[in-house]
């Protein structure tokens, strides 16, 4: 059982289709939030039981949950082929990759971005990678929900089939036969990977992606953190393919 922290978190849960157990609502919570909450719950026929402080604490193990926490069976997971044919009802179909990615806070908040950036799947390796955790789920803000996420054991062999299935495969990698960022074309099936907080992606990755790519540094720090810099590879990506 896996819970959700957080008013938003939660109130996305229940927008969404993931199958909630509870929601758990400590004595004397109000507002906008709290009452979107109960409506949403309502309607999809979901229990909310209210706790006092002391039993609410006894859940949060540490967490801030606002007030609200919810209970869900598990992760769902969508398989590969999935995740691509729902791709191709997108004009450009585009999907994000992340390769060894081991920080919750930065899978979390890569999500966060991804749903806001409109992409069509998320690709997380098996091995060497953070699970999409309680902490994961907060920091997402409840993007976590809406987003349609694949779990391979090789990520070579999923970017070979993608590559069969028509995508191009671009690759976020400081090194010096890199492009920059601005001067692809991103109008065509895209996969995009980001990769490891301090390795980034890996060798036989790197050596597998259609184009490299980097963002160029200006200051003395030679690198951003991924969270961020894939935040801005994929508005970019969004920014191109609205100048049509």
């Amino acid at each position: 059982m896996q819970k959700i922290y957080g008013r938003k978190p939660v109130l996305e849960a229940l927008k969404s289709e993931v199958e909630l157990e509870v929601v758990y609502i400590a004595f004397g919570q109000h507002g906008e939030v709290i009452n979107q909450i109960f409506s949403a719950a309502k309607k999809r026929g979901i229990k909310i039981t209210q706790l006092s402080t002391p039993k609410f604490d006894s859940l949060t193990e540490g967490q801030n949950a606002q007030g609200v926490i919810a209970l869900k069976s598990s992760q769902k997971y969508f398989e590969l082929d999935e995740i691509i044919t729902e791709s191709k009802k997108s004009k450009f179909p585009f999907l994000l990759l992340l390769d060894s990615i081991q920080d919750p806070h930065n899978v979390g908040a890569i999500l966060r971005t991804a749903e806001c950036a409109g992409v069509d799947g998320v690709i997380v390796t098996t091995n060497q990678s953070a699970p999409i955790t309680d902490t994961a789920e907060k920091i997402s803000a409840g993007a976590v929900s809406h987003l349609k996420i694949c779990k391979v054991n090789n990520l070579v062999h999923a970017m070979e089939k993608l590559k069969k299935e028509g995508f191009w495969i671009a690759g976020s990698h400081l090194t010096a036969d890199s492009k920059n960022y601005t001067e692809l074309d991103y109008k065509m099936p895209l996969a995009l990977i980001v990769g490891n907080e301090e390795k980034g992606i890996r060798k036989l990755v790197a050596e597998n992606c259609d184009f490299l790519i980097k963002i160029p540094m200006k200051g003395k720090i030679d690198s951003l953190n991924v969270s961020v810099s894939t935040g801005v590879l994929l508005f970019e990506i969004n920014r191109q393919r609205t100048l049509i």
